[in-house]
């Protein structure tokens, strides 16, 4: 296989993923877009994979100091750590279930996909069949008081999400994301640990915006770009 077949790149080549047993997908893009809002110098992402949001949330903001991700495949990990070598990023990779992981360590940012689908899973075990509830609690506990969870999930479960956030988070912001549907396919959503502010949910956007996918325009920029704030 080539070098341009082995290779593909993410926001406009600013990140190369190498082709393996999980490409990402453009909710890696549109999570990072997200994240790259929040002002942070550290971060976690769970259930990193092969590294698509983390590699492409350290290329839109420079100024964080120390990543890190947590999978239980240690495949995934494997193939994060090359990619992030490709990338030249350092990032610290833990091998661990979220939903088990002991340790006391809190960041400013927590970043997750989380495995919303239902059904058999595809051979690479990722995005299937686990409690979002409690995966969604145990990402917030690692969020430092004050700082920020953001995801991307699946419309079907997004009320399980929010219903765990409203209990130990305040201003959630809430972004629908759309296709060629009626009704939105993803929705993004982000909130800060132990605050009060209320929820907001904004005008969705196109899931093929190129702002964000090919440009790697944050999202509250690309609101901009439509004359809308975020």
């Amino acid at each position: 296989m080539s070098e341009k077949q082995a290779v593909f790149t993410l926001v406009g080549g600013r990140v190369k993923i190498r082709r393996g047993i999980y490409n990402p997908t453009s909710d890696a893009v549109w999570l990072s877009a997200f994240a790259a809002d929040v002002r942070t110098k550290d971060i976690l992402d769970v259930g990193v994979g092969t590294g698509g949001a983390i590699l492409c949330l350290l290329a839109a903001n420079p100024n964080i100091q120390h990543a890190v991700g947590i999978d239980i495949s240690n495949d995934m990990l494997n193939e994060c750590a090359q990619n992030a070598e490709l990338n030249n990023r350092d990032i610290e990779l833990i091998n661990a279930d979220i939903m088990s992981w002991r340790t006391s360590r809190t960041f400013d940012l927590v970043i997750t996909n989380p495995p919303y689908f239902r059904g058999t899973p595809a051979h690479h075990n990722a995005h299937h069949n686990s409690d979002i509830s409690g995966w969604i609690k145990r990402s917030v506990a690692r969020v430092k008081p004050r700082g920020t969870i953001c995801t991307i999930v699946d419309t079907n479960v997004v009320g399980d999400v929010i219903s765990v956030l409203d209990t130990c988070c305040g201003d959630i912001t809430v972004v629908p994301l759309f296709s060629k549907k009626q009704t939105a396919e993803r929705v993004l959503v982000r909130a800060r640990v132990g605050t009060h502010g209320g929820t907001v949910i904004y005008r969705g956007l196109d899931m093929n915006n190129e702002n964000v996918l090919r440009d790697g325009l944050t999202i509250a920029d690309t609101f901009s770009t439509l004359g809308q704030k975020c």
